[in-house]
């Protein structure tokens, strides 16, 4: 279905854009192994726990959400895709954008590329603008 992880991963992003769960599922891998992870929650894993999940999230309609700076680690049979999910929120005081740091893992399978992860964490509002990189002083 998904020739290339780049594919799967845009009809994610416009499953969500469009509050579109049959499309959502349809990147989704068949297997029982399939995780999701959304920020503060609990591990959803397998089919049915992730179409349930998809569904009581988007029972609230569109979700403005947009890939950015991605970084890809593409092997034969995977693809590995780290980037910041920006979502656009209505608030009281108007239009708000929202900065997650996400991790989207793609097979490949008889049917094409398929998301079998996709784990998002909250990030600071800066994480748009900056990475560390190369000799970064972090801690954990």
């Amino acid at each position: 279905m998904f020739p290339t992880p780049e594919e799967a991963e845009y009809a994610f992003y416009e499953a969500m854009r469009q509050a579109d769960v049959a499309m959502m599922m349809r990147v989704w891998g068949d297997d029982e192994d399939i995780v999701c992870i959304h920020p503060g929650g609990l591990r959803v894993i397998g089919q049915s726990a992730v179409r349930d999940a998809w569904e009581h999230i988007l029972a609230n309609g569109p979700i403005a959400a947009f890939p950015m700076r991605a970084t890809v680690m593409t092997g034969v049979m995977s693809s590995v895709h780290v980037l910041i999910e920006q979502l656009m929120v209505d608030t009281p005081r108007g239009k708000d954008t929202l900065n997650f740091y996400t991790t989207n893992i793609y097979h490949k399978g008889p049917q094409g590329w398929r998301m079998v992860v996709h784990h998002t964490s909250n990030a600071p509002r800066q994480a748009e603008l900056f990475d560390l990189r190369g000799d970064s002083q972090t801690v954990h």
